[in-house]
């Protein structure tokens, strides 16, 4: 995105019209560079429009990401173990951005949000849709010191439940989660959970814990996601929601989370979790590589792992897989 694109979308973001000769004397351009630079923004999946006599304005009224407000929410605890916090216009993906930090050696605590990604990522190589200051896309870079990866076992749980928290401290109390990674309400995915672990078997390891949350997903970017899928402005009936704030708030929760993991484990976390799996007595195809397992999901064991009866009546764990039950995927 263009400085001057940005302009435009900074002025724009209101939802208000804005006449052509206003928008072109803030930017000091022409009319007709600024109806290019507008053009333009399609790109980043923002649709306007163009009425005369009245002047131009977007579809849907957006609230950019801002640094001060998304620290504002933050704990003072919390503030002190961020070592750096950025919002970018566009990434090809927040993890892929804070891996490439990651193996520059950049500290614990690293931060960033975009508003777009030309790149999300998903699990097992889906792409994630990220149409611009739509949604929230942050990643978070944190470095485990002792245990090894073995000690990130269970992460993508714990995270799922800074995710609930913050949700329901906005709110929104009927969200559930898939196992491993996934945010749902009523059988339709809401958001989803990446982490990326490098480092050594049995010492210091870093984990990239990426995620993605839906507040508004225009239909137009949807329409290549082939699961089932909701956003929060679905589930909320159009009421406005406060993104910078929601963004503060997901951040401290899993700033928190994270930040005690090492010490506490997944088990400290499994009996809320499985307050909210929406997996548990379904029944379930378990998918791994080529083998696919059918069962009854019997929720998670004490290390965080998959519990399936199978058909003869054997429950096994899975500690890794893709679940897919009645319409989801």
């Amino acid at each position: 995105m263009t400085e001057k694109q940005k302009k435009i979308l900074t002025l724009l973001a209101n939802g208000e019209f804005h006449s052509g000769t206003a928008l072109a004397e803030a930017l000091s351009v022409s009319r007709s560079a600024v109806c290019k630079q507008l053009s333009g923004l399609s790109v980043f999946g923002l649709q306007h429009s163009a009425v005369s006599g009245k002047g131009y304005r977007l579809d849907k009224p957006l609230e950019l990401l801002e640094l001060s407000k998304i620290v504002s929410v933050l704990s003072e605890q919390n503030k002190a173990l961020i070592s750096a916090l950025e919002i970018h216009d566009s990434l090809n993906s927040t993890n892929t951005y804070l891996v490439e930090h990651s193996q520059r050696n950049a500290p614990s605590g690293y931060v960033c949000f975009a508003e777009h990604q030309t790149a999300g990522k998903g699990r097992r190589g889906r792409q994630w849709v990220s149409p611009y200051g739509s949604n929230l896309y942050l990643s978070i870079l944190w470095r485990f010191q002792q245990g090894g990866m073995a000690a990130t076992a269970g992460l993508s749980l714990a995270i799922g439940v800074a995710v609930i928290r913050a949700l329901q401290a906005s709110g929104f109390h009927e969200v559930g989660l898939k196992w491993p990674n996934d945010i749902y309400y009523q059988g339709k995915k809401l958001g989803g959970i990446l982490i990326e672990v490098s480092g050594e078997a049995d010492g210091p390891c870093s984990a990239v814990i990426g995620l993605g949350l839906n507040l508004f997903l225009p239909e137009a970017e949807a329409q290549t996601i082939t699961q089932a899928w909701t956003d929060l402005t679905k589930i909320s009936g159009e009421k406005v929601l406060r993104r910078n704030v929601l963004a503060g708030a997901v951040l401290d929760h899993m700033i928190s989370i994270v930040n005690g993991f090492e010490t506490l484990s997944i088990q400290w976390y499994l009996e809320e979790w499985r307050r909210y799996d929406c997996l548990k007595g379904q029944s379930a195809t378990l998918f791994i590589g080529q083998q696919h397992i059918q069962g009854t999901v019997e929720g998670v064991d004490d290390n965080g792992l998959l519990l399936i009866k199978k058909m003869d009546g054997v429950v096994q764990a899975y500690a890794s897989g893709e679940v897919s039950f009645n319409a989801m995927s």
